[in-house]
């Protein structure tokens, strides 16, 4: 079973950066579709962006061109380097792991992302 805690959210400004991190523990890491989904209040969890094992990579409409996912295999961590940031994009943003073969998905408590003025 795979451990996952995020860290690197936090309070911006409209315009400005964060990168989240997400850190696995557990020996299914390398084989797994990591992503981040996010939640605003009285609004469903969306999917923000996911990278394969293969680092194929998928981003929501929303923050393309804007947000880059990314995995280093070898720390058994996730990125989400975020651009650009907008109010829209505040929420509780949570890192997942999903384990094809074994058919297991797991989920971290979240980081809080809030983009203010």
């Amino acid at each position: 079973q795979v451990q996952l805690v995020e860290s690197g959210g936090g309070l911006v400004q409209p315009g400005g950066s964060l990168r989240l991190s997400c850190a696995a523990s557990g020996s299914d890491f390398q084989r797994s579709t990591m992503g981040w989904h996010r939640q605003a209040p009285g609004k469903q969890r969306e999917l923000v962006a996911f990278i394969t094992s293969g680092d194929v990579t998928h981003y929501a409409n929303s923050v393309k061109d804007r947000f880059t996912i990314s995995r280093d295999n070898a720390k058994n961590t996730t990125y989400l380097q975020m651009y650009s940031l907008k109010p829209e994009d505040s929420g509780l943003y949570y890192c997942n792991a999903h384990n094809p073969y074994r058919n297991t998905m797991n989920w971290g408590q979240g980081t809080q992302v809030t983009v203010s003025s």
